[in-house]
């Protein structure tokens, strides 16, 4: 009975040894037994044909500060010590890493390695999402979305985006004619933030637009802030209030909520047609697929913006040739740069912009620090040029684009930002080499194979056409000119953010 069994409890005490335990000597000996036992867990021997095994002395966690501290460094040296190929703990995940970039075919063609069971854990951790791990006709009939992310239907987006900076900037066009001071990377997220929004999930119909707007914002951003650990597999309960956070933002997000906009993008209205075939309407796990795409389309857009702008105001030339270029484009167009929003241009003229784009992608260049990632379904041997490589069933298969990106070989001086890196003989250069052979895969901000991002072309359409409003109407000026660097936290997930935030300041042109 329970009365016997309390009386047990008091009869075998456990007061004698309590006071022990609890003792700073105590809980030093259950760390270190707690840290013996996950090492005994985690320590892994090589098998024959398997990768060079990278020794660690800590549990789960394995090599990931180290990563975390200096990326490049880290890799660069454990390419020197173990080759292109090696396997390596983080965050207790086995990592295989392919560094030559002549072998990534071999792990975007091979079929065993899958991308989908990568991406459907990384969904449920971070945005609860639990349908899809075990519903491969609605994850496929979700995939044919992302073609009205393309072609005519990018056209549609563009001009959505244009009258979303119609919103955000006309007011101030009209009103702006002093300095007006704003801290960069907090002003670059509000804007792409409001514009991808507004141009993705049409506008708001509540008479308190502007206030929905940036609650709605500062939540996504805190949410956002904590994606590396969720991704990695944190439990949500140890981040504070961020599991309170992102339930309110799916909230906001149900179907019942999002009635409460108008002018759907194709994309979201036919998303949305697919998760009714499989949710029931209330359900709030369809709020849980939209923030993903919201996700999907700001978290990595709005850092981009942010490190392009801090180097064209930090490099005058840069300012003055992309001015130009733009300005050129308006008068062969026959555009004048009236009061308004008098300017208007179309996809093919934004990619005649070489120097525009040259300077968004050197700027994805510097900050892109995203892996892609494939899971280990079976054990399987990958076939490579040099040689044969065993993979170990439930390890994952990593191709790391920064050590790419930062290659001295394929970039000189590849710790500069160079504007015009992308551009030769007035087009776009397309042709970069290493150990004297052409290049496929040079530049990889957006992933590779399945699992390149869709909508790379609306991140950078909308960059353009924010680059090319604020160029346009507005003087632009940093004001703190101290160097802000890349803080390493989302390592190998995405655009890093800024360690700091710069002042700078504008006014319309007179």
């Amino acid at each position: 009975t329970a009365e016997d069994a309390s009386a047990g409890m008091g009869r075998f005490s456990p007061e004698p040894w309590l006071p022990q335990l609890l003792s700073p000597r105590g809980l030093a000996l259950a760390a270190a037994l707690l840290l013996l036992v996950l090492f005994l867990r985690t320590r892994r021997t090589r098998r024959p044909g398997e990768p060079p095994l990278v020794k660690s002395w800590l549990p789960f966690i394995g090599e990931a500060l180290k990563l975390q501290r200096d990326p490049i460094g880290f890799m660069t040296t454990l390419q020197k010590q173990y080759g292109d190929i090696f396997t390596v703990l983080l965050g207790g995940k086995y990592i295989t890493f392919i560094l030559d970039p002549f072998q990534y075919q071999s792990v975007i063609k091979n079929q065993k390695l899958s991308f989908r069971g990568f991406s459907n854990k990384v969904l449920l951790r971070v945005f609860s999402i639990k349908k899809l791990v075990e519903d491969d006709a609605m994850n496929d009939e979700l995939h044919t979305c992302y073609q009205l992310l393309q072609g005519r239907h990018l056209d549609m987006l563009m001009e959505n985006t244009m009258q979303s900076l119609k919103q955000v900037f006309e007011p101030q066009l009209l009103k702006t004619t002093s300095w007006h001071t704003e801290s960069l990377f907090t002003f670059c997220n509000s804007v792409i933030f409001e514009m991808t929004l507004t141009t993705v999930y049409g506008s708001i119909l509540l008479g308190h637009r502007k206030t929905f707007i940036t609650e709605l914002k500062d939540d996504f951003f805190k949410f956002d802030g904590k994606f590396t650990q969720l991704a990695s597999g944190m439990p949500i309960e140890l981040l504070g209030n961020i599991k309170s956070i992102r339930l309110k933002l799916i909230k906001l997000l149900t179907t019942e909520n999002l009635a409460k906009f108008q002018g759907w993008s194709e994309v979201v209205q036919r998303r949305q047609d697919i998760l009714e075939k499989y949710y029931l309407p209330q359900d709030i796990e369809i709020g849980a697929h939209h923030l993903g795409l919201l996700w999907a389309s700001v978290a990595n857009t709005a850092p981009t913006m942010s490190w392009t702008m801090y180097y064209l105001l930090r490099n005058p030339e840069a300012m003055a040739v992309l001015r130009d270029e733009i300005d050129h484009l308006l008068q062969s167009t026959g555009q004048k740069k009236g009061p308004g929003f008098s300017i208007h241009l179309t996809r093919e003229q934004l990619d005649s912009l070489v120097y525009l784009e040259s300077t968004i992608l050197e700027s994805l260049r510097l900050s892109s620090f995203s892996s892609t990632f494939r899971f280990v379904q079976e054990d399987l041997t990958l076939h490579l040029e040099a040689q044969d490589c065993c993979l170990r069933k439930g390890d994952f298969v990593g191709v790391f684009p920064p050590i790419l990106h930062y290659d001295p070989e394929i970039f000189e001086a590849p710790e500069e930002f160079r504007f015009d890196r992308f551009v030769e003989n007035g087009k776009k250069k397309t042709t970069f080499f290493k150990r004297g052979k052409k290049l496929k895969y040079y530049l990889m901000p957006f992933g590779f194979g399945i699992s390149k991002c869709p909508g790379r072309f609306l991140a950078v359409v909308e960059i353009k056409q924010l680059l090319v409003i604020l160029l346009t109407y507005f003087d632009l000026e940093i004001i703190d000119d101290k160097p802000v660097k890349l803080n390493f936290s989302r390592s190998l997930f995405g655009i890093q953010h800024p360690d700091s935030d710069v002042s700078f300041r504008y006014k319309v042109k007179s």
